[in-house]
C-alpha cells in the first residue's frame, strides 16, 4: 500500500482527533487557508520551506504526531533543511505573502516564484525551530513555548474546543518521560519521549489509553482537570480516560 502523504497524513489525524480546519485554525493560530493548502501537499501556496516547516510542525503537534519526525519526512521529500537566512527576509516574505492575498490569483503565481528563490536560503532555527521552544523548569516563557490555548498556561484550556464524547488529554513533562497513547480502537497516536517541559495534548473519541514509562515525570490534565498524580515516581503506569460527564441542568 502506497504511504499516504504528508499533507493526507496530517489531514487523517486531524480527522481522528474530532477536529475541524476552523477549529485547528484557532488552536494552532495558522489561518485556515493555509492550513488546507498544506492537507492539498501545496506548499508552495502555504510561504514556502521557510514557514511550512513551522506550520507542519505546529499542526503535527495539535493533532497529536510527532512533529519531529513530521518535519524530518518533509526534510527528505523536498530536498533537506534549509540553509539560515537574515531575519529581514522573513518580514518581507510575510509581506509580500500577504499582499498576495490582497491582490489575487495572479500575484500569487508570480510571488510565488519569487518565494520559491527566498526560501532556498530559508532557516531551520529562525522559525521552525521556535515553535520547539517550550516552558522552562522555572516555568520562564520562550517566544514560542507552548500552543496559544494549553491548559497549563493562562489561555482558555484546549479542552473547550472538545466535542461530545470527546476526550482530552495533556501531558506535560517535568522531565523527559516515555509515553504511549492510543484510541479507542487501539490506534496509535503516540508513542516516544517528550522533554523535560514539553506540553502536548491529544484528542479522541471514546477514549484515551495512556502509558508513562515513571508516573514521577508527568503531570496530566485530563478534560481540562489536572490530576493530582497517575502514580508512584518510578511506577509503570497505565490509565485509561474518558469524555466528561454531561452537566446536570
Amino acid at each position: 500500500m502506497q504511504e499516504q502523504s504528508i499533507g493526507a497524513t496530517l489531514a487523517a489525524a486531524r480527522q481522528s482527533s474530532g477536529l475541524t480546519v476552523e477549529q485547528l485554525s484557532q488552536i494552532t493560530r495558522i489561518r485556515e487557508a493555509i492550513i488546507k493548502a498544506v492537507e492539498r501537499d501545496e506548499f508552495v501556496e502555504s510561504g514556502g520551506d521557510f514557514y511550512i516547516r513551522g506550520h507542519v510542525k505546529t499542526i503535527a503537534r495539535a493533532v497529536g504526531l510527532d512533529p519531529e519526525a513530521v518535519v524530518h519526512r518533509y526534510d527528505q521529500e523536498h530536498g533537506g533543511a534549509p540553509k539560515p537566512v537574515r531575519a529581514a527576509a522573513v518580514f518581507q516574505t510575510d509581506r509580500m505573502l500577504r499582499l498576495a492575498e490582497r491582490r489575487g490569483p495572479g500575484w500569487t503565481t508570480a510571488l510565488a516564484v519569487a518565494l520559491a528563490v527566498v526560501v532556498v536560503f530559508g532557516v531551520v532555527k529562525v522559525l521552525g525551530g521556535a515553535s520547539d521552544q517550550v516552558r522552562t523548569a522555572r516555568g520562564e516563557r520562550t517566544a514560542a513555548s507552548v500552543p496559544p490555548n494549553s491548559p497549563f498556561t493562562d489561555a482558555p484550556p484546549a479542552v473547550a474546543m472538545a466535542r461530545k464524547n470527546q476526550v482530552v488529554v495533556t501531558v506535560e513533562a517535568k522531565r523527559r518521560a516515555h509515553v504511549t497513547v492510543r484510541d479507542a480502537k487501539g490506534r496509535e497516536l503516540f508513542d516516544g519521549s517528550l522533554k523535560a517541559g514539553r506540553i502536548a495534548t491529544w484528542r479522541a473519541q471514546s477514549r484515551i489509553d495512556f502509558e508513562v514509562a515513571d508516573a514521577g515525570t508527568v503531570l496530566v490534565q485530563v478534560n481540562g482537570k489536572k490530576l493530582r498524580a497517575v502514580g508512584e515516581p518510578g511506577q509503570r503506569v497505565r490509565r485509561s480516560f474518558v469524555p466528561r460527564k454531561p452537566q446536570a441542568r
